[in-house]
């Protein structure tokens, strides 16, 4: 077991990749440096091995692929992911891991947009999308996250070995950040520089489908891991549909005591019986998502035992 992993997701990152790896080498002398290679038409693998760091390759296409391979692999008292596009100084990366190693931090978040995100990043519906996915999540998981969409990150092993990738592509940041807020995992938050790419580096970020993507995964985690709010939500919807196209019914019923409209009264009936049946849809799923948070809790338990056996033994 690694005391310190640093895990270096990339693809067609040659023109950065070399002083990616350097800078992490630098900021954390007793790390190992670990780049996953995600299918580069490049010399990006081959760059990464002469600066001295671990090469791997995924050959399923998409950083959550990229993730889900690194976490399974690596096994370290302490992660910290940070993207191999140059845009995150690794000065602060020391300070990160003295959190997750002695401050009890599960999720160190390296937060770009309370600095020099606004001001280096040239794309403006980037800016949106990031205030817009903040926002969302903070709201909805009643969390304060400062940046949600950030690639420079710090975990605990217990994070690492609890958490499910099931996103493959960019949207697996936002993962990351639902299932540390639901699990009740302590995340910090650390401010960072941020730098835009160097030029003849070009973003893989896709701005609209990448950006629809995210805000999927959101509705999609909300309605897993907050099944009673995402189902009231449907079911007040449906009422209010419900009643509104009821009201006109009763009001001409009132006056002529004929109901003209009967096949619009049946309508409402059901879409009245389908928001009754969310509201139950709701509190049954809510239970279940109680029933699993007492197993994830018991894994925790089990994943320090293993944690403190394994490292005993590296030591010795």
């Amino acid at each position: 077991m690694d005391k310190i992993a640093v895990l270096i997701p990339c693809y067609n990152e040659e023109k950065t990749i070399g002083k990616v790896v350097r800078d992490a080498k630098a900021a954390l002398p007793d790390a190992t440096i670990y780049v996953y290679n995600n299918n580069s038409k490049d010399r990006t693998a081959e760059i990464a091995a002469e600066a001295g760091a671990v090469v791997r390759n995924e050959y399923m296409q998409g950083k959550g692929n990229v993730i889900r391979r690194m976490f399974r692999e690596i096994d370290a008292l302490v992660y910290v992911m940070v993207d191999g596009d140059d845009t995150y100084p690794m000065e602060s990366a020391p300070k990160m891991v003295d959190l997750v190693l002695n401050h009890n931090s599960d999720m160190v978040v390296g937060d770009r947009l309370s600095s020099t995100y606004y001001q280096e990043n040239k794309r403006p519906f980037h800016n949106f999308g990031n205030n817009l996915v903040r926002g969302s999540i903070n709201k909805l998981f009643k969390c304060n996250v400062r940046d949600i969409m950030t690639g420079f990150r710090a975990f605990s092993y217990e994070f690492v070995k609890t958490f499910p990738v099931l996103s493959k592509g960019f949207e697996i940041e936002t993962e990351m950040t639902i299932h540390a807020v639901y699990n009740n995992m302590q995340i910090d938050n650390v401010v960072i520089d941020y730098r835009d790419r160097p030029e003849g580096s070009v973003s893989k970020l896709n701005t609209y489908a990448d950006g629809f993507k995210v805000l999927k995964t959101i509705a999609r985690l909300y309605r897993s891991y907050k099944p009673f709010g995402f189902f009231m939500i449907v079911a007040v919807i449906l009422a209010a549909l419900s009643v509104g196209f009821f009201i006109p019914i009763l009001l001409e019923y009132w006056e002529t005591h004929l109901v003209p409209k009967i096949p619009t009264l049946i309508v409402c009936c059901f879409v009245m019986m389908a928001a009754v049946i969310s509201v139950f849809a709701g509190v049954i799923l809510s239970t279940l998502a109680i029933n699993d948070r007492r197993q994830f809790e018991m894994q925790l338990n089990m994943l320090q035992r293993h944690k403190e056996t394994d490292f005993s033994k590296d030591e010795k």
